[in-house]
């Protein structure tokens, strides 16, 4: 840092990434914690509140105190220390071994002001940084007894490809779903219930289909609250129901045509409810539009992940969950959702997904092709071949019954 770096960054004042000292204060371990376990930041020692610079004495002795505050922490918090003119700067760049705790307690930066932690955001810290999975917790209200008969077993075995004389204890405690509490993790839950909402009350996914652009009319609605794996295959069912689909016949033979790739919405589900953030209160949202069909999954992107990494590279946000879907065979393969969505919608000839993300979503939005004249566009008709469509809101306009 220059001097007219300095100088700049006291005229801005302190702030989440900065803080003012006149002196060596007592608690800078506390600030040093809070920086680390936010996005780092730097510590101005010699320098008022007010901006005003009066200067520290001693600069190798601050230092040598300094360095012995940040090897103190839990983990050792990783410094940086200069002298420029008469103050002395304390950066803490950004760390990779986070959460950091000083004297037994954690700090957070909390706008120009350092906060210790409850243990309830401690908890929220730890499942934001991707350093504990929430599905990989127990889920004590599911019970062996109660919530898992012979027939949801049977079905669960077929899908796992579990062995029919293995004792479901055995299995699903080889499988991880059992903790070693002896309680069903949550993703076991998710994936033998019945009905997801008694586990989790947001569990489901809720489908709607509106006429025309927007949400002013809406033509059908569906809950859709089995286990994970089954709404899956409900949830596509569904949206291959109400979207338009051509029916190319070749001499006696029929073939159906979705607008959209089949395969494509079904990554594009899956990604909404493997990766979704099952703390939160809102659900898996699935609108169907006169021009577009949008897959809306609750919690941002995981941790360690950021937009420009969608289609290079997946960070699971439920890595137990989704490892099972793997293995069920409902992810065709790992780290290549977007990826795969996006060339399948080439293939098929239509544009790719549009990904929209915030702090609290990841929209997934495939728009339906439409031509010129507004009638839903499919392949080009031969002359051994008879293309019939259905409308917009997949009510059937051609020959034969729906």
């Amino acid at each position: 840092m220059s001097a007219q770096e300095l100088h700049t960054l006291i005229a801005q004042g302190e702030g989440f990434t900065s803080e003012f000292k006149r002196s060596m204060p007592s608690d800078l371990g506390r600030e040093m914690c809070a920086f680390a376990n936010a996005s780092g930041g730097v510590i101005l020692l010699g320098v008022t509140d007010k901006g005003k610079i009066v200067g520290v004495a001693d600069h190798n002795k601050l230092k040598s105190q300094v360095q012995a505050i940040a090897r103190s922490a839990e983990p050792p918090i990783k410094v940086e220390i200069a002298s420029i003119d008469s103050v002395l700067c304390v950066t803490m760049p950004v760390q990779d071994n986070k959460p950091y705790s000083f004297g037994g307690k954690f700090f957070m930066r909390e706008g120009a002001n350092s906060q210790q932690l409850s243990r309830e955001e401690i908890r929220e810290f730890f499942y934001a940084e991707g350093l504990v999975y929430f599905d990989e917790t127990p889920c004590p209200a599911f019970s062996l007894e109660d919530d898992l008969d012979e027939d949801r077993w049977a079905l669960f075995c077929r899908r796992a490809k579990i062995p029919d004389n293995m004792a479901p204890a055995v299995a699903l405690r080889n499988l991880h779903l059992i903790g070693t509490d002896g309680h069903i993790t949550q993703a076991g839950a998710w994936l033998l219930a019945r009905d997801i909402r008694k586990f989790r009350v947001s569990g489901d996914v809720a489908c709607a289909l509106f006429m025309g652009a927007d949400k002013v009319r809406i033509l059908d609605r569906r809950d859709f609250h089995g286990d994970v794996y089954s709404m899956i295959d409900e949830v596509v069912a569904w949206i291959l129901s109400k979207i338009n689909v051509e029916y190319i016949i070749k001499h006696v033979k029929r073939e159906e045509r979705p607008e959209l790739p089949e395969e494509a919405i079904r990554e594009a589900v899956v990604n909404a409810l493997a990766h979704r953030d099952y703390r939160s209160s809102a659900n898996v949202q699935v609108y169907i539009f006169k021009d577009r069909l949008e897959i809306v999954s609750p919690g941002g992107l995981p941790a360690g992940m950021t937009e420009a990494d969608l289609g290079i590279k997946s960070v699971p946000r439920n890595p137990l969950l989704f490892g099972m879907l793997h293995r069920m065979e409902a992810v065709e393969k790992i780290g290549s959702g977007i990826r795969r969505i996006r060339d399948l919608c080439r293939e098929h000839g239509v544009a790719e997904p549009l990904i929209e993300v915030s702090d609290s979503w990841v929209t997934t939005i495939f728009r339906r092709p439409v031509d010129q004249v507004g009638t839903k566009s499919g392949p080009s008709c031969h002359s051994s071949e008879l293309p019939v469509r259905e409308d917009n809101f997949g009510y059937y306009a051609g020959l034969w019954p729906k």
